[in-house]
């Protein structure tokens, strides 16, 4: 059972990361290179979405406790999937669609295309990694269902920047609209996420894990969830600086070949090579995780981060530089991704254990609301980036200035790497759940029955 888990956990977030990445990484250059929208629209664009991110991901916890609180035969987690697929996949497609108007009626269409979209997306985000702690409590089984999710996530995020530049070229040729390309490409990762949600709720059976009776959750609880276990306070704002770092970076990914570069066809060949040095960097994971602790491993993947936002910011534009700095970066960040996952787990049985209750579900709920704001402030920052810098007026790569493409280093780089650097020291400081420790719990869980 523990195999057929694995996989069918893991390819379900196949296509939910194709789409989340669509959105997340490239509506704002469909917005402005695509639609071509003007400095006034894409300054009311830009406060909506940090605003509608900003609001979806503090509804999180609570669509967290709702799917606590759900009771159906066919469990808590798999009807959440299903309907928050269906509608986030739907309005992926109307997100990329075309409707021909401009000014403060696209704008307000947009509003609730997008707040839409976001409600949808939680829904089935929460539901799908709340399941994951839930097919096991031992730690190398979840550093195994843990690794090929994440495998699986980026083979989905980087399908979609590799692929996006080279396929919408193409289907903008066939279709004579970039546009349509778009709404196409769209159409193609929401299909794909339907496909491998439906594998995950058709394949993954869920083991009894705990032996407490199941308690209804209050909105008093689930505050209580988060804000008294300070274990996963811990983790979640080192998280957050993480992602803010992380997304921020790659949100400027097609903006810096196409301007800084000036050849965007050549960010698809970066992006694969990014990719491929990801996939490989979770593959070997479990290797390194048996033989060094996951403190050692989050020092060195942040030591290989550091050394490649050092790099990366000077390069000269060469792809042999950017392209070995990129893959320092990426190593690094993927090791650190799965980490952050791991610590996130195993703050449930410590929440259960200091605090008497189990919620995979409010606990979880924390990993979306902080991909959501990092995305939500990584949007912002490249949709200012990009009107201060003079890139949304620019004709041509050449028009933006020195002082633009300095602007876009800057916030590309720079910034991600403060970030990421004071969440690592928050970690070292504050984290104090070792395997030590979580062996320590797990015994007491069992030992005061509440385990089984």
């Amino acid at each position: 059972m523990e195999r057929r888990n694995r996989y069918a956990f893991g390819l379900g977030t196949i296509g939910r990361d194709m789409v989340y990445s669509l959105v997340s990484m490239y509506l704002m250059f469909y917005l402005t290179e695509i639609l071509k929208l003007n400095n006034q629209v894409m300054w009311w664009i830009t406060g909506i979405m940090l605003s509608a991110r900003l609001f979806d991901a503090f509804n999180d916890p609570i669509m967290g406790v709702i799917v606590d609180n759900t009771r159906s035969k066919y469990g808590k987690f798999k009807p959440w999937i299903a309907v928050g697929g269906l509608t986030s996949g739907l309005f992926t497609i109307l997100l990329f669609t075309d409707f021909g108007l401009s000014g403060s009626g696209y704008i307000i269409l947009f509003a609730l295309l997008y707040l839409v979209w976001g409600i949808g997306y939680t829904a089935h985000d929460i539901a799908y990694w709340s399941l994951m702690p839930s097919l096991s409590i031992d730690q190398r089984v979840r550093e195994e269902i843990g690794a090929f999710a994440r495998i699986c996530a980026n083979i989905g995020l980087f399908a979609v920047v590799a692929g996006i530049v080279p396929l919408t070229n193409l289907l903008g040729d066939q279709l004579g609209s970039m546009k349509s390309a778009y709404l196409v490409f769209a159409a193609i990762t929401v299909i794909i996420m339907w496909i491998g949600l439906g594998i995950t709720i058709k394949g993954v059976v869920e083991p009894k894990i705990t032996g407490a009776i199941a308690t209804h959750t209050t909105l008093k609880g689930m505050v209580r969830a988060i804000f008294k276990n300070d274990q996963l306070m811990v983790t979640a704002i080192s998280m957050a600086l993480f992602m803010i770092g992380y997304t921020t970076t790659a949100s400027f990914g097609l903006y810096y070949f196409k301007y800084a570069y000036g050849d965007e066809n050549m960010y698809a060949l970066f992006a694969l090579i990014l990719g491929l040095s990801q996939i490989i960097a979770l593959i070997v994971f479990p290797f390194f995780s048996k033989r060094f602790s996951r403190r050692k491993m989050y020092t060195a993947s942040t030591t290989l981060v550091v050394i490649g936002y050092v790099l990366f910011f000077f390069s000269p534009m060469h792809m042999l530089f950017i392209g070995t700095s990129g893959i320092l970066l990426f190593v690094g960040q993927a090791f650190i991704q799965l980490l952050m996952l791991m610590f996130l787990a195993d703050t449930i049985e410590y929440g259960q254990w200091k605090l008497g209750k189990r919620n995979e579900s409010v606990t979880f709920s924390i990993q979306p609301f902080i991909n959501k704001m990092g995305g939500a402030i990584a949007s912002g920052v490249v949709g200012v980036t990009v009107i201060l810098s003079g890139i949304n007026d620019a004709l041509t790569p050449t028009d933006v200035t020195a002082d633009g493409l300095l602007l876009l280093k800057l916030a590309m780089m720079v910034l991600p790497l403060l970030c990421i650097l004071i969440g690592y020291i928050i970690y070292r400081k504050k984290y104090i759940i070792d395997k030590d420790m979580y062996e320590k719990i797990i015994k007491d869980l069992k030992a005061q029955g509440q385990m089984v």
